[in-house]
């Protein structure tokens, strides 16, 4: 019997789905997406295994972005995608992508550039514009209060009083903070992201670094910028984090039990996966790099890709970075640039020992995991935007695969406009000196 394509239309799909939760298969469980409200702007596009797609070709609709229509996803009068709500993959149009509020914000992180000077004058007017003009509660780490310019500053002290000061690595504050404004470079915004394993509050980068790629906004008029955001009338640009798993064995550990119990037989399995591995976590915002290290020799890694051997890496190393970090150490290392808004994971050789191994873009989604080769000379370092840099031994491993929770960066413009305003200003991007034309009397000079 023939099934009629309008029987996958999704007029007949339960309408409780709108408010479902589902889980993505990525995370294995321990991660959820939540069913948002609709955003202000432009309608969301269909995700493309939420929601099957209608049979008619009518339907399409073209968007002004990077993206072409939303895909159909019924092949002919009998077949179609399997849906299944586990694996969410969305195309959306980056003009619908607005920052809107359920509740008026109320509190801000500041986040400071250390060791800079000429930083702390446009920390004072910012926090001093939040706290008596907009009745803000305001984040400062402590090391940023430190600074001797600021604790000498008696005009600076009744607004200092009220700052509420965490310091990282022992205080959480995911839950209390409404926004964030970052005043210093693209470290800066990398700082911010480390700061949230889980979901992330909008940032806000104002360019006071040496680069900017990631920083959009200038501090002359900061106030009315600023304002605009707290009304909520701001674009953003969604980017991809990835989540990374380390798993190390604890030698130390191991040795001592095998030297307590090596008389009495062999360990069982179950005892050394409970007691010899140590697992942590991180969100990486631009790339995880796994290189050499101190030794003369080549690195020697190999790559999986869901479970399958795809490469061995020999050379200086690797890198994995999301789009945004496309343009960072990547780019440097002969990669091509993403942009954000583009689900992908891109994976980068170091210096390869082969003229055939180029880099690849792999789907989001995909889980990677790198380990040191069983006949690999040394072993290998491994460092996540450029932090927690840590050793990788045999027997450890990394997993890496892409994050539910994307860092929310409010636009100066667009996703678009931002995005190629910085290939031009920051890494001058196909910026060179123009041909001439030919002469007026139509006479070809050479």
């Amino acid at each position: 019997m023939e099934v009629e394509p309008e029987a996958f239309s999704p007029a007949e799909e339960d309408t409780s789905s709108e408010s479902t939760c589902y889980q993505c298969s990525t995370c294995r469980g321990d991660e959820e997406w939540s069913c948002a409200s609709s955003m202000r702007g432009r309608a969301k596009t269909r995700s493309l295994s939420a929601s099957p797609a209608l049979g008619s070709t009518r339907e399409f609709r073209r968007t002004r972005s990077l993206h072409g229509p939303c895909p159909v996803t019924t092949f002919g009068p009998k077949a179609c995608m399997l849906q299944n709500p586990k694996t969410i993959m969305h195309i959306q149009d980056p003009a619908s992508q607005r920052l809107t509020w359920n509740k008026p914000p109320k509190s801000v992180l500041v986040i400071k550039k250390i060791r800079d000077a000429s930083l702390l004058q446009p920390f004072k007017d910012l926090c001093m514009y939040l706290t008596e003009v907009n009745s803000m509660i305001v984040y400062v780490e402590k090391k940023v209060l430190e600074d001797p310019a600021i604790i000498n500053d008696d005009s600076f002290g009744p607004v200092k009083k009220k700052f509420c000061t965490f310091s990282e690595d022992y205080d959480d504050i995911s839950n209390q903070i409404d926004f964030i404004i970052c005043l210093g470079g693209d470290g800066t915004l990398l700082y911010a992201s480390s700061l949230f394993p889980g979901s992330v509050p909008p940032v806000m980068a104002f360019h006071l670094g040496s680069l900017g790629f990631l920083t959009p906004f200038n501090f002359e008029n900061f106030q009315s910028q600023v304002t605009q955001v707290i009304e909520g009338n701001a674009a953003l640009v969604l980017r991809s984090r990835l989540k990374v798993k380390v798993v190390k064995e604890h030698r130390e550990k191991k040795a001592m039990i095998q030297n307590g119990i090596e008389g009495n037989g062999l360990i069982s399995p179950s005892l050394e996966k409970d007691v010899f591995k140590q697992a942590i976590q991180y969100q990486v915002l631009n790339e995880v790099v796994v290189d050499r290290g101190p030794s003369s020799y080549l690195s020697n890694v190999d790559v999986f890709l869901d479970g399958h051997l795809i490469t061995t890496v020999q050379g200086d190393g690797v890198i994995v970075s999301t789009p945004t970090g496309s343009t960072a150490y990547a780019a440097a290392a002969g990669a091509s640039m993403i942009h954000p808004n583009v689900p992908a994971i891109m994976i980068t050789p170091i210096c390869p020992h082969s003229l055939s191994f180029r880099p690849i873009v792999v789907p989001a989604g995909v889980e990677l995991k790198i380990m040191l080769s069983p006949d690999a000379r040394n072993t290998a370092w491994v460092s996540f935007d450029g932090r927690k840099r840590q050793e990788i031994c045999h027997g450890d491993s990394i997993s890496i695969t892409t994050s539910c929770y994307p860092l929310p960066s409010i636009c100066f413009q667009d996703p678009v406009s931002d995005w190629f305003e910085s290939l031009a200003e920051c890494l001058h991007w196909n910026v060179r000196k123009k041909q001439n034309n030919f002469a007026i009397d139509g006479e070809e000079e050479f």
